[in-house]
């Protein structure tokens, strides 16, 4: 029998409705963009799925304000199905798989897990019609694994050099994996568009320069302080304040990804 010690070079099973949401850096607001980006699919009559793929350090169902009864650990440590830790966030109007701060650390997963996990995602996402899987933040083996799950995958930066260079490094693994999944950045935070537009170019260059490839830029996220705000309160963006900059933003980018 063939054991397989890494799981870059097993046979892979893609979600053509999956969209992974990565940053190689933490605190540039992925996790909020993963779930606004969910609200916005669902706001569009999309049956949408946002999948917390960070149990170590978790907090989508802390900026939701939920508390749910099971979650993704329970799943891992076979417990129950992964239907079961479905829960609904009904201020949204999408499910939720959370992966609860404490319940153990992604990147300590053994392959045969991390494969069974990848299996029953896909197998999963077959019930709705977006699956967004909010990634830890940094460049580890099971961070690229379930992006390569993904039919596309956005990278998530901001002007901050550190973030740069952190989003260049998940691009660059990303490449070298040979990974099929459609890279596209997205600037968030940005001053403005024009800012947003620099930022990007930085990277792009970049990524022309040392890696010979151009990620698409899939859109810019203004830096607004209704964000924190909402975050404070657990109250979707959408909801609360669904005609800021940073909504706006979110929501036509939805509308383009759904072209």
């Amino acid at each position: 029998m063939q054991v397989v010690t890494d799981p870059s070079s097993a046979p892979r099973q893609s979600g053509k409705n999956m969209i992974a949401i990565a940053s190689g850096k933490g605190g540039v607001g992925k996790t909020w963009f993963a779930s606004t980006l969910s609200h916005a699919f669902a706001r569009q009559n999309q049956k949408t799925l946002l999948f917390d793929g960070d149990l170590g350090l978790a907090n989508v169902d802390v900026q939701l304000g939920l508390s749910p009864e099971k979650d993704l650990g329970g799943f891992l440590a076979g417990r129950y199905a992964m239907d079961v830790a479905v829960s609904r966030y009904d201020l949204g109007g999408f499910d939720v798989i959370a992966g609860r701060s404490g319940s153990g650390n992604l990147a300590t997963l053994g392959t045969d897990k991390l494969m069974l996990l990848c299996s029953r995602l896909v197998e999963h996402a077959a019930q709705y019609d977006r699956v967004i899987l909010d990634l830890g933040a940094g460049v580890e083996r099971t961070v690229r694994y379930l992006a390569s799950r993904a039919s596309r995958c956005l990278v998530v930066t901001t002007d901050e050099p550190t973030s740069l260079t952190d989003a260049y490094a998940f691009i660059k693994l990303s490449k070298l994996q040979n990974s099929a999944t459609e890279i596209s950045v997205v600037v968030n935070m940005a001053d403005s568009t024009s800012d947003g537009e620099r930022t990007y170019n930085t990277l792009r260059k970049a990524c022309e320069n040392f890696l010979k490839i151009t990620p698409p830029l899939a859109g810019i996220i203004r830096k607004d302080a209704k964000v924190r705000e909402a975050i404070r309160a657990q109250v979707p963006l959408l909801q609360r304040h669904p005609d800021t900059h940073a909504a706006k933003d979110v929501i036509d980018l939805a509308r383009k990804l759904a072209t």
